[in-house]
């Protein structure tokens, strides 16, 4: 029985797209193409999801909003794993709950109706609330860890509620990117006003305006402590290098542009800029990006 006849039988109202499309479902628009991408509708039928594979022995990654991330190429015989149906969003007295598919836009126009500070720092970046926290995403003095409470996630058939500091939380990582799922998030809801709210939210915009435009991941490397990955490309001569249709952005160089690239091509032109950024300045980057599957 192939993978989809077995996951029908046993979850008969689960949501599932077959041949799902890695290019059409990505920032950085490249990569091949997945048996099936599953859409589990609550905390309870991922677990059981979750633990069905590891019955089966079936692959499977999880995908957000598709950013800072890095898919293969050719063909993947497992599933893919997403959060789209769970979209609660909801107050209750000083916390903020937020399921794992909610959008970067959904969260913002929410919080701004409701007036809750804290999350300006996260306008234009591309994210779902899941992937944002398994990522610890935001920028140089905000991030999704300076904001949560506690978190609702799922590993193999068990759900767990992890505290803050249970989450290990670090730069652009968690516990989340070792096997766990995130299906929920509760956030501090600290009261603001509408103009405070907009104007915060200006500041934020205006510092992402300089980022360039194009199909990227995003950032590729965190930045060194105390140091820009940027300026250290920058610094070695590598905006512009190209393999294939992969580029380092001539606008901001911890950028890597598609210009009708492989992921293949993108994974040599990271390791290019690795090696030669290590070999003049001794540093090592840590790559931002995560590959799929």
């Amino acid at each position: 029985m192939d993978i989809q006849s077995l996951i029908q039988k046993r979850f008969p109202t689960l949501r599932a797209e077959k041949n799902f499309s890695f290019a059409e479902h990505t920032t950085i628009g490249c990569g091949g193409v997945a048996a099936l991408a599953l859409s589990p509708a609550d905390t309870r039928e991922t677990a059981e999801l979750l633990a069905f594979f590891e019955e089966e022995g079936i692959a499977r990654c999880f995908l957000g909003a598709g950013a800072n991330v890095l898919p293969a190429d050719g063909f993947f015989s497992g599933a893919v794993v997403r959060f789209s149906r769970m979209k609660t969003l909801r107050t209750d007295k000083n916390l903020l709950y937020a399921g794992a598919g909610v959008t970067g836009g959904e969260l913002l126009r929410f919080v701004k109706e409701k007036r809750i500070g804290g999350f300006e720092a996260f306008t234009g970046i591309p994210f779902t609330v899941g992937g944002a926290t398994a990522m610890n995403a935001g920028v140089a003095d905000r991030h999704f860890s300076d904001v949560i409470e506690r978190v609702v996630c799922v590993r193999g058939g068990e759900a767990y509620h992890f505290t803050r500091s249970q989450c290990a939380f670090g730069d652009k990582d968690s516990i989340f990117l070792k096997g766990f799922a995130v299906t929920g998030v509760y956030f501090r809801a600290e009261p603001s006003s509408t103009a405070e709210i907009a104007q915060k939210t200006a500041y934020y915009r205006a510092r992402r305006a300089h980022l360039p435009g194009g199909r990227s991941m995003g950032c590729t490397f965190v930045n060194p402590k105390g140091l820009s990955a940027g300026k250290l490309i920058e610094d070695c001569g590598l905006k512009g290098l190209r393999v294939g249709g992969a580029v380092v952005s001539e606008e901001h160089a911890n950028f890597i542009i598609n210009r009708g690239a492989t992921s293949r091509e993108i994974n040599e032109l990271i390791q290019t800029v690795k090696d030669t950024v290590q070999y003049k300045t001794g540093i090592l980057l840590r790559e931002e990006i995560r590959r799929i599957p």
